[in-house]
Order: C-alpha cells, then structure tokens, then sequence
C-alpha cells in the first residue's frame, strides 16, 4: 500500500530563482543544506542529501513545474519509486511552493509528518531571505 499527501509553503524568493536552484548540484546543495548531485534533463538523474534521496527527472516547466521519481535509502527493494511534483506559483509574498509527493510505500510518514518542512521548506526559507 502507498499514500500521496501535498504540503506547501512561501518562499519570499521568484519562482524562477527557486526552479533554477532545485535543478543545480551546487543550488540544490546550498538551499537544503545537504550535497547533491542533477543532471537538469528530463532523464536526467540526481541524489540528493548526500545520496539519501536518488530519482529522475520526468517532466519540466521552467520556472513552474518539476515532476521526479523520488526514493530514498530507507525503500525496501522492492518499493516501486514514488513520485514528486513540485510546483512553484508566484505570490505577492514570493512563491507558494507545492510538493505533491504520491506512491510512498508504507512506514514512510515521516517525509509528511516532518522531513519535507525540516529539510526543505526551513533551509529554503533560510537560504532565499537571508
């Protein structure tokens, strides 16, 4: 069994400015805090946090969406790969950022309950308005 859930946040940064980061090894990096590596191509694959989170790039819209699979080292191997959209919608406060993560296999709450905000959304926030 998996779950999809949907968590959002503002970012007080342009849309494109946060698009651009999500899809560089060194943007990626400084925004969470956590080493990464992209290739920025639909097809292209990355890992993220070190090689915690590894996926690929199935769809681009510049400066408004990003769909990828998304799994991390805790899958069983036998997890199919979940999927994450972000979406980047300007705001008069900057950009409301949507991450709609669907396929998280079981025992893996934790992306919902805090990993997303504490690794994400907070270092985002912290990176884009200092």
């Amino acid at each position: 069994m998996t779950y999809t859930f949907e968590l959002s946040d503002t970012i007080e940064a342009p849309a494109e400015r946060i698009y651009d980061a999500w899809l560089s090894s060194e943007g990626h990096a400084a925004m969470t805090g956590g080493a990464a590596h992209i290739d920025a191509s639909i097809g292209g694959e990355y890992d993220a946090w070190d090689g915690y989170i590894t996926g690929k790039t199935l769809e681009l819209e510049p400066g408004r969406r990003i769909l990828q699979t998304w799994r991390t080292s805790e899958f069983a191997p036998d997890d199919a790969d979940s999927t994450i959209e972000v979406l980047f919608e300007p705001s008069e406060a900057g950009t409301v950022v949507t991450i709609r993560h669907s396929g998280v296999p079981d025992g893996q709450l934790a992306y919902e309950e805090s990993g997303w905000r504490e690794n994400y959304f907070e270092p985002m926030r912290d990176y884009f308005e200092s």
